[in-house]
């Protein structure tokens, strides 16, 4: 069982996930934010990312809290390239979303007064990992094939699984379930041939 709350997890991935690692101990972005519980979610821990991906930290911050994140973000990491704060409401909640880019990787910090672990991104990557875990390399491969196509992370994975409406609504309906759940849906959603057979090959 993966702590994803504590980065030592990413030292024994890939190269992408040691990379990430090594920017997030370099920015001391984790001792940074330790009052805001981090987290780090999206495609790098899954090992579904493309180049373009980057690096997404999800904090849990109080309305009372948010301009002391905000002006600690600034403080920190505002002489960073692109960087830039801005305020949302986002499903309810009053959220920050902060970017900046160090040397090629883009970061991006997300506030709201809701627990890391109960945040949408959170509950996403729990589902993701665990169609990931149920359905091996050759829907990693699927999944990251159809988001070098354009689409975006929940998107790609609500078409392989045939699941109408909102992407990100209809991806949480798998919330929950088993691993042996797991299997028995992916089952009934088979990829294609020609996926199959470049996952074969991408493992040669």
């Amino acid at each position: 069982m993966i702590n994803w709350k504590d980065l030592r997890y990413l030292q024994a991935g890939n190269s992408r996930q040691q990379q990430a690692y090594a920017v997030l101990q370099t920015l001391e972005l984790w001792s940074t934010l330790a009052d805001f519980d981090p987290v780090l979610a999206g495609t790098i821990p899954l090992a579904i990312d493309t180049p373009a991906s980057d690096l997404d930290v999800l904090c849990e911050v109080a309305p009372a809290a948010q301009q002391v994140f905000s002006h600690l973000l600034a403080a920190r990491y505002g002489a960073l390239p692109a960087f830039r704060i801005r305020q949302h409401r986002i499903r309810g909640e009053d959220s920050i979303v902060c970017s900046f880019r160090y040397e090629d990787t883009e970061v991006e910090v997300f506030g709201q007064a809701v627990p890391t672990v109960q945040q949408f991104g959170f509950r996403h990557m729990l589902v993701e990992h665990a169609i990931l875990q149920a359905g091996g390399e050759t829907w990693r491969y699927a999944v990251r094939q159809l988001k070098e196509q354009g689409l975006k992370t929940e998107p790609a994975f609500a078409a392989l699984l045939h699941l109408p409406g909102n992407p990100y609504e209809s991806l949480l309906t798998l919330e929950g379930k088993t691993p042996a759940e797991l299997v028995a849906y992916l089952a009934r959603c088979p990829l294609s041939r020609e996926v199959q057979a470049n996952t074969l090959l991408s493992l040669e």
